[in-house]
């Protein structure tokens, strides 16, 4: 299978492009490369795909040495482009995970993610339209449930009630598809991811930045005072998800009707599902585990919850789990610690 895998460079998609390597498919990876959080780390991870990074050239395919990987640095919001990739590579399934990530940031670079989540996925679509897939796999996140207060978050509940601009953003993905997988029976799933981790990880999600202050002798931000509980996910559990899902393209179905009230499902080939570890961990055990791993102890500033931020996520994965045979398995302690030793590993050779 040869796979388009945009975020590339990025924390997922670097793993779910390495994963797909491994098992032997072909990919080509895309990534504009911005520089929202540091660019070495995100070049260093091209560079275990194969890729040199001085060799990379705006809009040029950049063949990896010895695995079937190639690498283009591309902006989605440039249709002409992108519409040329896709007529000259012929991609048998698309799996979508570049977006302008942060929810926090969104706060003050609102135009970004129009740019990035809206655009740039609209012209992915437009790709697969004029372009046909077997598949396209897209990344939502559990940002969309927004102000829901019951748990554990189902994608069959209500998601209408966003409370940043990053989550409505991704909402407006799942719109998206479904309106291109009604008009022009693309095969869409989306996937509402609940705080993934590991190496190789963003430094801007929380365990980047507890690591790094706790090693520094510098306090970390606690935010709501630690009363936070979070669905955290580790990485492999993430990306053998999204294989299983890129494996079964969702099927019409005629019979569906919108009173049963589940808008993860439609008459269209289309699904959403959530993907997370459905086991919510305290955010103190949470950093205990990152104490844990580094052998040091943390200091602690704690503040109030963060706009735009939730006290809780927590997700339902039945479905997930019914339909692909999803079953997360990394236990914090492990995923932590496999995280504080590759990033002291990292760090060291910096």
């Amino acid at each position: 299978m040869k796979y388009l895998v945009t975020g590339a460079a990025g924390f997922i998609g670097f793993h779910v492009s390495r994963h797909l390597l491994e098992r032997g498919d072909e990919v080509v990876g895309l990534d504009m490369i911005n520089d929202y959080y540091d660019v070495n780390l995100k070049l260093a991870r091209i560079a275990e795909l194969g890729v040199d990074s001085s060799g990379i050239a705006e809009n040029q395919v950049c063949r990896a040495t010895s695995l079937p990987f190639s690498f283009v640095k591309m902006n989605l919001g440039d249709k002409e482009s992108l519409m040329k990739l896709f007529a000259e590579q012929k991609f048998d399934v698309v799996i979508n995970l570049a977006a302008q990530a942060g929810v926090r940031y969104s706060l003050t670079h609102p135009e970004v993610y129009v740019e990035s989540n809206i655009t740039g996925f609209l012209n992915i679509l437009e790709g697969c339209r004029f372009y046909p897939v077997k598949h396209l796999v897209y990344a939502s996140s559990s940002s969309v449930y927004g102000a829901n207060e019951k748990m554990p978050f189902s994608t069959a509940d209500s998601v209408d009630h966003p409370i940043s601009l990053y989550a409505a953003s991704k909402k407006s993905n799942e719109l998206m598809a479904h309106t291109y997988s009604h008009l022009f029976a693309i095969p869409t799933t989306g996937l509402r991811f609940f705080t993934v981790y590991g190496p190789w990880g963003r430094p801007d999600m929380a365990l980047f930045l507890f690591t790094e202050a706790i090693l520094k002798g510098e306090p970390i931000q606690v935010f709501n005072h630690g009363k936070m509980r979070r669905d955290f996910t580790y990485i492999d559990d993430i990306v053998n998800g999204i294989l299983r899902v890129a494996e079964r393209p969702p099927q019409p179905n005629p019979d569906y009707s919108e009173l049963d009230g589940d808008p993860s499902r439609a008459k269209a080939p289309y699904k959403i599902y959530n993907i997370g570890n459905s086991s919510p961990v305290e955010l103190m055990d949470y950093i205990h585990a990152v104490e844990e791993g580094l052998g040091k102890k943390a200091k602690m500033e704690m503040l109030p919850l963060q706009a735009g931020d939730v006290p809780a996520s927590h997700a339902d994965v039945t479905d997930l789990m019914e339909d692909t045979g999803y079953k997360p398995s990394t236990d914090i302690k492990v995923g932590v610690r496999a995280f504080t030793d590759w990033y002291k590993s990292y760090y060291s050779k910096s």
